[in-house]
């Protein structure tokens, strides 16, 4: 695995968020992940990156506590998720944000019922509170006021994921998972959302990780790049140092 300065500092002197050591993930006879070791750092942009079949969105999954691993731990701010209780689950989801592939906006509720619906699911606010967290979360998130009234259909792709993102941050994580976010933007759109994650990274203070295959968000975004393949983290770095990597399984993600 690669070490690069960059690395060896931010480990030195930035506070772990995710500490991952050992993990195994199995369906039956086949073999996700091997000895999968990662630590994520308090406020950086960590993509995680490979090709179809490594288990990217399945190791997502698992440190969001909604997919079990055969082995291994799994620490989030400190915390073993590896078989936690139900309910250390919903107190440590409170510090989590997650934007999903295809956004996963509830079809039948409207931008601002949809970014509201943690807090109504996870706090004790009156409505006309809610409505007004929700709505600066949509303004945050890039969207236009008047977004708030549409429901998922009446919306672009481009605007799903921002409505999506602004129901991620609503509960201002110190955590957030993003899950392929410009997949399906053409280049205009993923530029621009790409932009955003940076502003929203930088003026909230967020870790992200995210789970992508547009280079092109991995040059801009992304402070280090974790590689899987054949069940193992083939390399952790910056893009500049893997894209001219001699490291067969980098290489080949790269070319």
């Amino acid at each position: 695995m690669m070490a690069s300065k960059a690395v060896e500092q931010a480990g030195n002197n930035t506070d772990v968020v995710i500490s991952i050591r050992g993990l195994r993930t199995a369906f039956g006879s086949r073999v996700i992940h091997d000895g999968i070791d990662l630590d994520v750092y308090r406020g950086e942009v960590l993509a995680l990156v490979g090709g179809s079949g490594s288990g990217k969105s399945t190791l997502l999954r698992e440190m969001i506590m909604l997919q079990e691993t055969a082995g291994g731990s799994i620490k989030l701010f400190g915390t073993e998720v590896v078989d936690i209780s139900e309910e250390g689950a919903r107190k440590m989801r409170h510090r989590l944000g997650v934007l999903f592939q295809q956004g996963a906006l509830f079809s039948g509720l409207t931008v601002l019922q949809n970014v509201g619906f943690p807090l109504r699911e996870h706090t004790q606010l009156d409505d006309k509170v809610i409505d007004a967290l929700a709505r600066l979360k949509i303004v945050q998130a890039g969207l236009e006021p008047e977004a708030a009234s549409l429901y998922p259909s009446e919306l672009s792709g481009g605007m799903i994921k921002r409505a999506a993102l602004a129901r991620a941050m609503v509960l201002d994580p110190e955590l957030l998972f993003l899950d392929e976010p410009t997949s399906g933007l053409d280049p205009n759109s993923a530029g621009s959302f790409d932009e955003l994650v940076l502003k929203l990274k930088d003026l909230l203070g967020l870790t992200i990780l995210m789970v992508t295959h547009d280079l092109d968000s991995l040059w801009t975004v992304a402070d280090r790049v974790a590689v899987l393949g054949d069940g193992k983290l083939q390399g952790v770095d910056t893009m500049q140092a893997l894209s001219v990597s001699q490291q067969p399984h980098i290489r080949e993600y790269f070319e």
